[in-house]
């Protein structure tokens, strides 16, 4: 047995210690967010925060999340109310602003990549408050194993969405 922290909270799991991460957090602790796009770490579907930085966890072991924190796309609104200090009653009630600015500007199509590509923006805009244009683009393209793939194309969504939430973390900061 292993115990691993996912979305602040210490759970106790059953699988091998060299069991893709993705298949436990699906199967063992029935998260939904993180999705099984091409099990090779191309696409950037399965992307999860290890630690506040992106990985994949198609291809990362369970033992190499140890006593780190994971964060999955059901874990932002958390993780966003304890960096912003509320209370666990308005924690409750808040999304992340990345998942606001996602639905605000109405990002999903298919909506299979985009708990990746909400992932990628969180790392983003944690580390660069103000991204430009070029700063977005290369952080879903060159930086990290590969880049994040949509095959519906809604790459001037997805940005304009990462736009809209560093807008509104700067002002919440």
């Amino acid at each position: 047995m292993a115990t691993l922290t996912v979305n602040g909270v210490r759970r106790d799991v059953q699988s091998p210690a060299d069991t893709p991460l993705l298949y436990v957090l699906r199967n063992e602790l029935e998260l939904s967010g993180p999705q099984f796009g091409c099990g090779l770490a191309q696409c950037g579907a399965c992307s999860v925060l290890l630690d506040g930085k992106e990985i994949r966890s198609c291809i990362t072991p369970l033992s190499a999340a140890g006593t780190k924190e994971v964060t999955t796309l059901e874990g932002l609104p958390a993780r966003w109310a304890q960096q912003k200090g509320l209370s666990k009653a308005d924690a409750g009630k808040t999304l992340h602003p990345v998942q606001q600015a996602w639905i605000e500007e109405q990002t999903p199509l298919c909506g299979f990549c985009q708990n990746g590509m909400m992932i990628k923006a969180t790392e983003l805009l944690e580390q660069t408050a103000n991204p430009t244009l070029a700063q977005i683009k290369e952080a879903f393209t060159t930086s990290g194993p590969s880049p994040h793939l949509c095959r519906c194309g809604s790459y001037t969504a997805i940005i304009q969405a990462v736009q809209r939430a560093a807008a509104v973390m700067a002002r919440g900061r």
